[in-house]
């Protein structure tokens, strides 16, 4: 059967690729230690849980969800961003509820980009950003985030003539990959160019609940006058341990928040209402607690791992927030013969940063999702695959 001719301009998903080489070498009998994929194995948090059960006993909650979400679960989106965020967002017209971020990003990317018009992406970068940019027939420019800009793209060195093409630009900090940080500071210059330029702001915050040190990252709807230019992505995936529940929020500028909403309603009937209700327990526990406890496990994997690191002799930065870890290759090697050599000598699978885009060729990414154990073992098994590695 043959497919349309837009699905050979897309590779396929890393993650689903990632989850077969796993699959393959365990098929042999090998225990492998996934370091890859950044799934939390910690239990979701108990009120929704308990939320959940209640929830699917009831009836009302199997038929057909309201397809923007529930008045309740938006309303409960809007007083979390009042509380931590200290921004007031409208539950009717500036929140709309989503099945995962994953969905709302692609869903939005084709509800605001013509073909032909340029979408600003990162790179390194999650990869949806750019898969769905090319699927809606825009045109992804690339932002390069370096070590030397601190994973920071440089938004005064684009081109006027790409600003007056450019429809939407993607942000994603606490960031995947790399872990960095975006200041203040940032998202004013990144509002105000916007302003200027009539660009889409769109900013992923996946890990905006996720920081070490004390460090608490900002939402972008904080920057007065940013619901002018933007609209952010609140999911509760990784601060909840619900990345399997797929339940998230887009909130923010209400055209398009509402341009989402209507191109959702008329591809899925929004996410399942029992789900909904548990999210909103969620959101309304108070979770302050459950994520301070996440955060100190994640931070203390996240010096586990840094120091088996450079005792290698590799040069990994300590991330300020998300549970990743972006260090170079070693021994010279690209990403993709770095994490066959770990896979092949130490059953260890990392992801490979060019899967991110081409700046993060010669970049290895290490999740800290696995148990702590297993995680001290992953590094035991990467120090003397170094160790045995014959010299250049």
């Amino acid at each position: 059967m043959q497919w349309a001719s837009r699905m050979q301009q897309i590779p396929p998903y890393l993650f689903l690729e990632l989850d077969n080489l796993v699959a393959q070498e365990r098929a042999k009998g090998r225990d492998i230690i996934s370091l890859g994929i950044g799934d939390p194995v910690q239990p979701t948090i108990p009120v929704a849980v308990e939320a959940l059960k209640h929830a699917v006993d009831n009836p009302q909650t199997h038929r057909y969800p309201n397809y923007l979400g529930s008045p309740e679960f938006r309303q409960a989106i809007a007083d979390w961003y009042n509380q931590r965020f200290q921004v007031q967002l409208d539950p009717h017209n500036e929140v709309v509820g989503l099945i995962g971020s994953k969905e709302g990003i692609a869903h939005l990317i084709w509800a605001m980009a013509e073909p032909g018009d340029i979408v600003l992406v990162p790179d390194p970068a999650y990869p949806v950003y750019h898969t769905q940019t090319i699927l809606a027939g825009a045109k992804p420019y690339p932002l390069p985030l370096t070590a030397q800009n601190h994973f920071l793209p440089d938004l005064r060195a684009i081109p006027e003539d790409i600003w007056a093409r450019a429809k939407m630009l993607w942000l994603n900090y606490p960031n995947n990959p790399t872990g960095a940080v975006a200041p203040y500071d940032f998202y004013q210059e990144a509002v105000d160019l916007c302003r200027t330029h009539d660009v889409l702001l769109c900013s992923d915050g996946a890990y905006l609940e996720m920081g070490f040190d004390g460090y608490k990252a900002p939402s972008v709807l904080e920057i007065p006058g940013a619901k002018d230019v933007a609209i952010e992505f609140y999911s509760l995936s990784k601060p909840f341990n619900m990345t399997g529940w797929r339940i998230a929020a887009a909130v923010g500028n209400s055209s398009a928040v509402a341009a989402l909403g209507t191109l959702k309603s008329n591809l899925d009937s929004g996410p399942f209402t029992a789900v909904q209700d548990a999210a909103i327990a969620a959101l309304q526990s108070d979770p302050r607690a459950f994520f301070a406890d996440m955060n100190a496990l994640y931070q203390e994997r996240r010096d586990i791992a840094i120091r088996a690191l450079h005792a290698m002799g590799i040069a990994a930065a300590t991330p300020a927030a998300t549970f990743y870890l972006w260090f170079p290759a070693p021994f010279g090697m690209t990403a993709a013969e770095a994490t066959t050599y770990f896979i092949q000598e130490a059953g260890v699978l990392l992801t490979p940063g060019e899967a991110y885009g081409a700046h993060g060729q010669g970049w290895l990414r290490i999740s800290l999702t696995i148990d702590t154990p297993r995680l001290r073992e992953g590094m035991e098994r990467m120090a003397e695959a170094v160790r045995s590695h014959p010299p250049a």
